[in-house]
């Protein structure tokens, strides 16, 4: 291990100890690459932890068996994705409603996770390496837990070093059919609505999905007709078509009513055709 590493590694362990000092404190453990990181760190640091891993109903196929070979809890959430579909229609990238009923809510008063500064522009500007332990409130400021980031400066490199050097195995996603580990491949729930490019993959890899997606969201806008969506699309079809390929509404439109191609695009059939399913 690089010295650099040694040295990072170092300062994480003292800062799991220091922090969590005679107390329990909850292991965010998604599956990911990084939460392998954070999990194996709360075992060399002996401190009292519990393993725990959010149930979000719409992970990649795998992924309750490897936390079960970890030893990880599965708490499972009040109302599954899909569900929640059904209630308050798709997930955006501006409304992940999902977000905080699967995955964002406490547990414990204490929980550390592998938020890494470099992952993108967003947590670096909101997370500061100076700060390695910060408090979120989850609904209210009574509701509220200590956040511990002993990973914040680690780069990609540091983690694929610590995992190869520590003997971890990660989620079987992560290695290719010669068991070559990977990873810059990134885990998370499928078809999330953060990245159109990783939604339109999923849903080709997994058609049966955005069936599913559809006849949920179909529940959604039959029993709810006053709401803006059902002023601005004709059918669950439309409003699809729009979040997984269009930016805004105006490109949406001008491309469905012709005036791109010369005539009104049937959105389920685009559908059906581009992802090969039957809806």
């Amino acid at each position: 291990m690089r010295p650099e590493l040694e040295k990072k590694v170092e300062r994480a362990i003292r800062l799991i100890k220091m922090t969590v000092g005679g107390g329990q404190v909850e292991v965010s453990f998604s599956s990911g690459k990084d939460s392998e990181v954070i999990l194996e760190l709360a075992k060399m640091a002996g401190v009292d932890y519990r393993a725990i891993y959010k149930n979000t109903t719409i992970d990649p196929p795998h992924t309750i068996a490897h936390c079960k070979s970890k030893g990880v809890e599965i708490m499972q959430p009040t109302i599954t994705f899909f569900d929640l579909i059904k209630k308050k229609g798709f997930p955006t990238r501006r409304a992940r409603f999902c977000c905080e009923k699967l995955k964002e809510y406490k547990v414990m008063d204490m929980a550390i996770q592998g938020i890494r500064r470099e992952e993108s522009t967003a947590r670096a500007k909101r997370y500061s390496e100076t700060d390695p332990v910060v408090c979120r409130n989850y609904g209210s400021k009574k509701n509220h837990c200590d956040i511990i980031l002993p990973i914040l400066s680690w780069t990609k490199e540091d983690v694929e070093e610590f995992i190869k050097e520590r003997g971890i195995q990660c989620h079987p996603l992560y290695y290719d059919e010669q068991g070559e580990f990977h990873p810059e491949r990134r885990l998370g729930c499928l078809a999330c609505p953060l990245s159109e490019k990783k939604a339109i993959e999923d849903f080709k890899k997994y058609p049966k999905l955005l069936k599913r997606w559809i006849d949920c969201g179909q529940i959604w806008w039959d029993t709810h007709p006053n709401t803006g969506s059902r002023k601005k699309f004709d059918n669950i079809y439309e409003l699809m078509v729009h979040n997984l390929f269009f930016r805004t509404y105006d490109k949406f439109r001008k491309a469905i009513d012709g005036d791109l191609i010369g005539e009104k695009v049937d959105c389920k059939k685009y559908l059906e055709d581009y992802f090969n399913v039957k809806l």
